[in-house]
């Protein structure tokens, strides 16, 4: 085991809690914020569990996840433009929760937390099938087409996985306001598909081949 993985991964891990608490709770002028514990407990306490998994069984993995820097200049406006949706969406949860401005019902929350966990295990499971899944887009020297599991319905399952992931949160946290902000993901994520396939046509031997063997980019016949 690597301890510089590991106290990297501790630091983001920590910094990361620190940054989505901050958020929520500020800005809902208490601890009390019932949902917002529900939230970062399904999100941190399966992160935690999944990120010591992988520092004994496979560290470079990790390591290629811990990696957050793009080199695509088109990239940048997508990561931009996520933090600015997860920044705001959380920021008004908060505030919701504060004003009691519009409250969900304790029953979609419950719903939302089993599907946002659900999700977790299916991105683990595409993190199995495709070991070489970045958070950046970018080609690795021996790497190569996967085409079975998941990969063998559409090309780019981890996408599907974090729109239900990202969608879930603002139920989650029990604020339709957010959840209207979140919308915004399907559209974001669109748009690094499009650049995303460009860069793999260009340099990812087979990919084009795949791409006519898997036609759907996200969801089957529809696109």
């Amino acid at each position: 085991m690597s301890y510089k993985l590991f106290f990297q991964a501790i630091i983001k891990f920590i910094l990361g809690a620190v940054l989505v608490g901050a958020l929520l709770f500020v800005s809902a002028g208490t601890i009390k914020f019932l949902n917002g514990w529900i939230f970062m407990g399904v999100l941190f306490i399966p992160m935690f569990i999944f990120g010591l998994y992988l520092m004994f069984k496979n560290p470079e993995l990790l390591k290629r996840r811990l990696n957050v820097k793009e080199k695509e200049s088109e990239q940048k406006s997508v990561i931009a433009l996520s933090g600015l949706m997860f920044i705001t969406g959380f920021i008004v949860a908060g505030l919701n929760y504060r004003f009691g401005w519009i409250e969900l019902s304790n029953i979609v929350t419950i719903i939302s937390s089993i599907v946002f966990v659900i999700a977790y295990i299916l991105y683990a499971e595409v993190l199995r099938e495709n070991a070489y899944l970045l958070r950046t887009i970018e080609v690795e020297k021996g790497q190569k087409v996967v085409d079975k599991g998941m990969y063998g319905i559409v090309r780019h399952p981890m996408y599907i996985v974090t729109i239900l992931l990202f969608l879930s949160i603002p139920l989650i946290l029990g604020s339709i306001i957010s959840f209207a902000i979140f919308l915004m993901y399907p559209f974001i994520i669109i748009k690094r598909i499009k650049n995303e396939e460009k860069v793999l046509e260009r340099d990812l031997e087979g990919y084009i081949e795949y791409e006519k063997k898997v036609k759907y980019r996200l969801i089957p016949f529809i696109w």
